[in-house]
């Protein structure tokens, strides 16, 4: 039921990983299978999604899948269509809630293989950063968005750094993702998700940032942030904004910080 260019694979079960530094969120266990081996491939045969590119995805070792962001099914529709395990990290809120309400929630966002975060910035995105980095150096496959967060005009924002940053600190390849048509299944702001249109999921070639310098290097991570945004565009067809997606500044302070002249990560 998956349109594709290529001939379906098997595909191998992940095998279950150590946890990375004590996280006991990085290993595969029985929620995330169901997940991947039970929804996903109903969620497939009931959506039908176009998954294009597969063959693009690296089977093994470490890679980072950048991505555009439409929508908040966006971190399900990436690990339904790779042909690997990813991971990506969502608020930590979706996994510290109480009663029912709270185990539904938890348990979801395991079985699509999410890892809990503490949202934020300054130390928060340092903390961040670096629990992605110690996915990848164990080999992991990683979701994530260089805008930031969703756009909510439907436009293709600039890339943030931070994508950069793991990529040349860890020498993990960059696989390109394009998605069309998740923000019409379900709308910011939507409860429940709509039963049409078809989404498509694109897979680019994996691209190498490394000819752009070391991961200290301001320059070579905007430059490397510059040709990752480039794959997306391409992959994903949608218009360039040419601006960053910032997050409304809470208060004076904040607003002047987003003025003044600095790296987004």
């Amino acid at each position: 039921m998956v349109t594709s260019e290529e001939s379906p694979e098997p595909e191998t079960p992940p095998a279950e990983t150590p946890s990375v530094g004590g996280d006991p969120v990085s290993n595969v266990g029985f929620t995330y299978l169901l997940g991947r081996y039970v929804l996903a491939p109903l969620v497939r045969v009931v959506y039908r999604p176009r998954i294009e590119g597969k063959g693009n995805v690296p089977r093994k070792g470490p890679v980072i899948f950048a991505s555009n962001h439409l929508s908040f099914i966006d971190s399900f529709a990436i690990p339904m269509a790779s042909p690997r395990h990813v991971q990506f990290l969502a608020k930590s809120s979706y996994f510290d809630g109480k009663g029912l309400r709270g185990w539904i929630s938890r348990e979801f966002f395991t079985a699509i293989g999410a890892s809990p975060v503490e949202r934020g910035a300054g130390q928060a995105a340092l903390d961040a950063l670096d629990q992605q980095r110690r996915m990848l150096e164990a080999g992991k496959g990683i979701a994530l968005y260089p805008e930031g967060t969703r756009s909510l005009d439907g436009r293709l924002y600039k890339g943030r750094t931070g994508v950069a940053f793991l990529a040349l600190q860890t020498g993990a390849p960059v696989v390109p993702v394009g998605l069309i048509g998740t923000n019409e299944i379900m709308p910011v702001g939507a409860k429940y998700p709509r039963l049409r249109p078809r989404i498509t999921v694109r897979f680019g070639a994996p691209i190498d940032v490394s000819a752009h310098g070391a991961a200290t290097s301001g320059r070579a991570r905007r430059l490397a942030t510059d040709e990752i945004m480039a794959a997306i565009h391409a992959l994903s067809e949608q218009e360039l904004a040419g601006v960053y997606n910032e997050v409304p500044a809470q208060g004076p302070i904040e607003r002047i910080k987003q003025v003044l002249p600095h790296e987004r990560m």
